[in-house]
């Protein structure tokens, strides 16, 4: 106990809808990595990607409970509300990809004899990731912003959808690294320049919401996100008309996949990927543009 009578150790943190959610984050996670360590595998760049989701995500959730039940975050400098929603709405989005990229490139060859229990511990690691899709999800369902209520700016909508567009983001350079072909043209360069401006001003956003330093901004936290937005949804816009041109139109590029193209690294299906969400990226914030005019900021985390 503590000299006002309350105690060191936080039961609310376990004692919860939220504590019950992260202990089958961590329970989950944990029974993943030991599938796949143990005979599920991950080789290849695919499931060395998924190893990283799981043994990130594992460990950022253990983190986070071992310091709400410490109590440990109302000692640093941190907006901890804003962090801990923010972490999960991005783990979310980086388990479904995993829990769609591991059975895709890990469950497509049929099993014979002592490869169908390796199949049976991939299969066991698909459901388990699944599955904690949706422990992640409802902690996300849990902190969000709810009439009435004083939250932090990553529990709103809005802040949740800055996560969603900085992942589709990197999901757009992933398919630019692949063998795009950004380079031949300058309007496409133009592009890669619009994804890299708004990914970098939205992680500046989410990094100072976090840090609870909004207050610095020689402009109100409110009016700068607003107007970056609707700049953002301008950019996006004229990326999401140029880059289908100049990527698939006869002059500049070609209308359908080549024949000759090979089922993998293909440039034609990295080219497809990034306009696919370039056009995901703008319908994500029009949304965000929409909704921030309906909400009041709040320049740092509730008590």
């Amino acid at each position: 106990m503590d000299p006002q009578g309350g105690h060191y150790l936080n039961k609310a943190a376990v004692l919860s809808l939220l504590g019950a959610a992260r202990m089958t984050q961590l329970l989950l996670g944990c029974t993943i990595i030991a599938l796949v360590t143990h005979s599920a595998g991950y080789n290849h760049a695919y499931g060395i990607f998924c190893m990283f989701v799981w043994c990130f995500c594992f460990a950022m959730t253990l983190v986070v409970f071992t310091m709400d039940v410490t109590r440990l975050p109302c000692c640093m400098p941190i907006s901890w509300d804003n962090l801990t929603v923010a972490f999960s709405m991005l783990a979310t989005l980086m388990y479904i990809t995993a829990s769609v990229v591991y059975p895709v490139y890990f469950l497509r060859s049929r099993c014979s004899g002592e490869s169908c229990e390796e199949r049976n511990y991939r299969i066991a690691v698909t459901v388990c990731s699944s599955f904690c899709c949706f422990a992640y999800a409802a902690e996300v369902f849990l902190t969000r912003a709810k009439p009435g209520h004083v939250v932090g700016y990553m529990a709103t909508l809005s802040g949740l959808l800055k996560v969603i567009q900085a992942f589709v983001a990197c999901i757009i350079f992933g398919a630019l690294a692949n063998g795009s072909e950004y380079t031949r043209h300058i309007p496409t360069q133009y592009c890669v320049a619009v994804y890299s401006l708004c990914f970098a001003i939205t992680v500046l956003v989410v990094a100072v919401t976090v840090s609870g330093k909004t207050s610095a901004l020689r402009i109100p936290f409110d009016r700068f996100v607003i107007i970056y937005t609707f700049l953002a949804t301008l950019l996006y816009l004229s990326a999401a008309l140029v880059w289908p041109i100049f990527s698939f139109d006869k002059k500049y590029g070609t209308p359908g996949r080549p024949d000759d193209c090979p089922s993998e690294n293909c440039p034609w299906d990295s080219k497809l990927v990034v306009a696919v969400f370039t056009h995901v990226n703008l319908v994500l914030y029009f949304s965000d543009l929409i909704y921030s005019q309906r909400i009041r900021f709040i320049t740092s985390s509730p008590a």
